[in-house]
């Protein structure tokens, strides 16, 4: 078989099956596929917050993120968020006399 046979040959089977292939996806993999646009759509609507939490799951992230502040130095009024400010002082040195 010529290479130019061999290429209408394949083009011809692939362009025929392709559609049959599309049909035949794994209903797994949709299923998989549908609950990610689902799950998707829910947190579109949720507007970035947790999907499907109830006021008991809020208050537990909200206490488990003030214990993450508290152990990390953050507390009333800290924001954790931002960078921190450092301030460095100069030590006082005595001075060396060295005439002495």
């Amino acid at each position: 078989m010529s290479l130019r046979q061999s290429t209408v040959m394949l083009r011809r089977c692939f362009s025929v099956n392709t559609p049959a292939a599309a049909a035949a996806a794994d209903p797994i993999q949709n299923l998989f596929v549908e609950k990610i646009r689902e799950y998707g759509d829910k947190k579109a609507k949720a507007g970035g917050k947790l999907v499907d939490a109830n006021k008991a799951t809020e208050a537990d992230l909200q206490a488990e993120l003030d214990k993450v502040a508290k152990s990390y130095g953050g507390g009333a009024g800290v924001d954790m968020t931002s960078f921190p400010e450092f301030k460095f002082t100069d030590p006082v040195v005595d001075p060396i006399n060295i005439s002495q």
